[in-house]
Order: C-alpha cells, then sequence, then structure tokens
C-alpha cells in the first residue's frame, strides 16, 4: 500500500499553475479560444494523493459541446503527472458572461 504524499501549499499552487497551463490547450469548438481566456474555469482544487476537481461552465446551458470539452479537459490532465484522478464539475452559477473573458479573448471574438 502506498502512502499518500503530502504537498505544501507551494507545491499545490505549482500544480495548479500547470494544470491552468494545461486548460489553455482546451478550446471550445464553437468559439476557437481556450477555455481558461474564455472564463469557463471557475474553480480547481487539488487534494493530495492526486485528486483534482475542475469546476467549469459553458457560455450557453444547452452547450451539445459539454461532453467534448469535459474529454479535451481529461485528456489535458494526462499532461499533469501528479493528477492521478479528475473530476469536471459543470456549474452554473455564477452565470457565465463576456465579463469572464480575458482581454486576448475578448479581442480575439472582437468584443469590446
Amino acid at each position: 500500500m502506498s502512502e499518500k504524499k503530502v504537498w505544501s501549499e507551494e507545491e499545490i499552487e505549482d500544480i495548479k499553475n500547470r494544470i491552468m497551463e494545461n486548460l489553455e490547450q482546451v478550446i471550445d469548438p464553437e468559439l476557437g479560444i481556450d477555455i481558461v481566456n474564455l472564463g469557463l474555469v471557475y474553480e480547481v482544487n487539488v487534494f493530495n494523493g492526486g485528486y483534482c476537481e475542475v469546476k467549469i461552465t459553458l457560455t450557453t446551458m444547452g452547450c451539445p459541446l459539454a461532453d467534448v470539452i469535459t474529454e479535451d479537459i481529461l485528456n489535458a490532465m494526462k499532461f499533469v503527472p501528479e493528477i492521478t484522478e479528475t473530476d469536471v464539475k459543470l456549474v452554473w452559477y455564477p452565470a457565465w458572461d463576456t465579463s469572464r473573458m480575458s482581454r486576448y479573448a475578448r479581442i480575439a471574438l472582437g468584443i469590446r
């Protein structure tokens, strides 16, 4: 039986930063912009032992691409060696709007 590694706060922050970098590779197929710059990633929680919970939303409630985006997130997490299990949770509150987008995403989509 292997012991769970206990990470320091600094190590957890480093892992979270690398997770966010990898999530920038997950592109919303409709908009062509990554989910981080679109502001769709609401929260990333990392737990000792390698479990990660990613809370995301979508631009619209009926988005038909939820499964595609979730699968892309799970694939991106494979590049973070400390993470052994990922749970993607879809949340609707607070509701997403364009104010959550980065400057990069606004410029790319022509939104002021």
